[in-house]
């Protein structure tokens, strides 16, 4: 969710060690992080769809499909290049050392409390614990020691996160009673403020970090790589599809084959109205693991549905935000007229934070409305949005460099140059 700085020049790098991690020593030109900007704005207008589209019908066809694609997955793409931006403060192609790291680490830090901030505040508000805010600042902490790791090295990071910590999670949530929840929250600041804690934050909230640190360890791998390498490209084509193929695939499979998706099915709620996901109404397992995707049943393991949190889960979305990232790089790069005519879609992928804080403003304000998704969800409200917040961003680009909310982080991350 924090501003890509795009429109920095990537200095030349010098040639790549025998044996080293870096693919290529050609610097990815500007073109590649346009790309990014795009897929950031693709996810903007995905979480959109989640918050103020049409709830889902059976036999919805087409709407029901788009819907069902924005829900968990957007939030993913958000996730993995959240990932990438902090390669872009930290070092892109070679970490930064000494004074230069140190400054970095601290603009990170930074990001990190007023994001917090934003997403305490948001929590407090109708939309409650939907708000991912906070889960970044949570995000940017933990990524920490990990931003002088070379892309190998993230990238064992990453497989080994999708494989173990959805068990992890499982487990941890499994021992957990109400009673110990309430008794860490009723020692939490965060929680008696806004009600979303520390606890929810790691382990019990929408994107846990405990799973979700996988997405953003991934966008990092990708931050390392020369997005502009052919070799690079190719090996991103086969992965990314490859990764989808086998999280939603083997998942549908062996739910089936062995009887499990009946048995989560029996342990979702009855009425679909007392869910708050829309996509859990159309009957989507879309809860965390443990918690609503069939309570205690380890069968929600398996899942790969939205926000179940399963290993599952976690390699098809990501092959999904690999896969998007890919296809828009290559794309600017063969057609330029595509980088201007997606001009102002590229400018709300600039200036995400705003219009995501801005989005959940305008809903908690819309006449009689006093939850997420509202209740005028539609498809007409949804268009109303996407194209409301295009023609903001454009109009905004046109006079300014970065987008409000993402003037006040780069403002306020100028006190890092303080640190010596």
């Amino acid at each position: 969710m924090t501003e890509i700085e795009s429109t920095k020049k990537t200095p030349p790098r010098p040639l790549p060690k025998p044996g080293s991690d870096t693919v290529t020593a050609r610097p990815a030109p500007m073109a590649r992080l346009v790309g990014v900007d795009l897929a950031r704005a693709l996810a903007v207008f995905g979480m959109f769809t989640v918050h103020v589209g049409p709830a889902p019908t059976p036999g919805g066809g087409v709407g029901n499909w788009f819907l069902e694609l924005a829900s968990g997955r957007a939030s993913a793409l958000f996730a993995t290049l959240a990932g990438f931006s902090l390669m872009l403060i930290a070092g892109r192609f070679e970490p930064k050392t000494g004074l230069a790291g140190r400054q970095a680490r601290a603009r990170i830090v930074i990001r990190a409390v007023i994001l917090l901030v934003l997403g305490s505040a948001l929590a407090m508000t109708n939309f409650g614990g939907a708000g991912i805010l906070n889960f970044y600042a949570v995000y940017f902490l933990l990524a920490l020691p990990l931003l002088r790791l070379r892309a190998r090295t993230l990238a064992i990071i990453a497989v080994t996160l999708a494989v173990v910590t959805p068990q992890v999670a499982y487990v941890t949530r499994a021992l957990l009673t109400e009673s110990i929840v309430n008794g860490i929250d009723s020692w939490d600041p965060i929680a008696r403020l806004c009600g979303v804690g520390v606890l929810d934050l790691l382990l019990l909230g929408l994107y846990p970090a405990i799973t979700w640190m996988t997405f953003v360890v991934t966008g990092m791998t990708l931050g390392r790589l020369d997005l502009s390498s052919g070799a690079v490209r190719r090996r991103l084509a086969i992965v990314g599809p490859a990764m989808i193929a086998f999280g939603y695939g083997v998942s549908w499979l062996v739910l089936r084959l062995t009887g499990g998706a009946q048995k989560i099915m029996a342990g979702m709620p009855a009425d679909p109205g007392a869910m708050k996901d829309p996509a859990m109404a159309a009957g989507s397992f879309d809860s965390p693991v443990g918690t609503g995707l069939g309570g205690s049943n380890a069968w929600g393991l398996l899942a790969a549905e939205p926000h179940s949190g399963s290993t599952f889960d976690l390699i098809g979305s990501l092959g999904i935000a690999i896969t998007v990232l890919l296809c828009l790089t290559v794309a600017l790069d063969r057609l330029p007229w595509l980088g201007r005519a997606a001009k102002p879609i590229i400018a709300v992928g600039t200036m995400s934070l705003t219009l995501y804080v801005g989005h959940i403003l305008v809903i908690l304000a819309l006449p009689g409305e006093a939850a997420t998704p509202p209740q005028s969800a539609s498809a007409a409200l949804l268009l109303c949005f996407v194209l409301g917040a295009t023609a903001f961003a454009a109009l905004w680009s046109r006079f300014f460099r970065r987008g409000p909310l993402e003037y006040l982080l780069n403002g306020t991350t100028k006190l890092a140059h303080r640190v010596r």
